[in-house]
């Protein structure tokens, strides 16, 4: 009779400046889209927990928020929740970007972590955009700078490597409770999720400002099961008038596009069809405002 293998669970963090790839790493190991994707800077606004369950391992991935001086409320919040992450998990993992070359922030995130007890992995990721001789190097200027337990470099697009990440990390788990069911794989409401799924396309679809300063909050979710349906009604917040012209774009057109994709992906997420109804509302300096912050789901009372 075979023994039981003895279960390993832990937190683990993922931090680093913005773009590096943190998001795109939490979607390939849960394997479906429960953190947004962009590539402007501060796509993360909110702690996204990702849940990765195997026969004998459960670790929890915390993605933060890419970790940059903040200039309003907003960005206040977003450092401190990246921050607080740091607290009570099994390891940290700061991920860079291959091919950029360390920076103030890269520093800055290395800095923060000098007091920490526990172990830190360099990632390197993005290592499919560059050349193997390049990497090297690369190690070697983070190595100087920190002592790190691991060094890993990866690719979360392609994959490479990110096996390997796995199997290292468990070796730093302890023995543990297995926190969610195996088939869970965020702790986040699935309301949360369908918000970020609209920010996100307003990301991929807009320029300049209008990112950094648009929220969404959905008002209504509703089944209809007679119809095998789910009807939405969203709203994607603003902070100027003149803003507000842009999301609709031409005749609607480009509010129309912005529900085409989201409408995708939502009806991926929950296996149903989906019926998305967007408004856009103009709620001025909402970043600065902290009962806005709260009103959108930035809320800080659970760290």
């Amino acid at each position: 009779m075979q023994e039981n293998k003895e279960f390993k669970s832990g937190f683990v963090t993922i931090v680093g400046r913005p773009n590096v790839g943190k998001s795109t790493f939490l979607n390939r190991v849960i394997g479906q889209k429960i953190a947004i994707m962009s590539d402007k800077p501060q796509t993360t606004r909110n702690k996204v927990q990702g849940v990765y369950t195997t026969e004998d391992t459960q670790m929890i991935f915390i993605d933060t928020p890419g970790i940059h001086k903040p200039k309003h409320k907003l960005g206040e919040f977003m450092l401190k929740v990246s921050k607080n992450a740091l607290r009570e998990v099994e390891a940290i993992m700061f991920m860079v970007n291959a091919t950029q070359k360390m920076g103030a922030g890269d520093r800055f995130v290395m800095e923060m972590l000098k007091g920490t007890k526990t172990p830190v992995f360099l990632i390197v990721n993005k290592i499919d955009a560059v050349h193997p001789d390049e990497l090297l190097s690369i190690i070697d200027a983070y190595k100087a700078e920190f002592d790190f337990a691991e060094i890993i470099p990866i690719s979360a697009l392609q994959g490479n490597n990110v096996d390997k990440l796995l199997e290292t990390l468990k070796k730093y788990l302890p023995a543990g409770p297995q926190y969610y069911p195996a088939d869970q794989v965020t702790d986040h409401p699935e309301r949360f999720i369908i918000a970020e799924l609209i920010r996100e396309k307003v990301l991929h679809l807009t320029r300049d400002e209008i990112p950094h300063s648009v929220a969404v909050e959905i008002e209504k979710i509703a089944k209809d099961e007679n119809k095998d349906l789910v009807r939405i009604n969203a709203s994607i917040i603003i902070e100027r008038d003149s803003q507000k012209g842009i999301i609709i774009g031409k005749r609607g057109a480009l509010l129309k596009e912005i529900g085409t994709r989201a409408r995708h992906d939502i009806e991926t997420l929950l296996g149903s069809k989906v019926y998305l109804e967007l408004w856009v509302k103009v709620q001025k300096d909402w970043r600065d405002r902290a009962s806005q912050l709260r009103d959108y789901g930035y809320r800080d009372d659970e760290y």
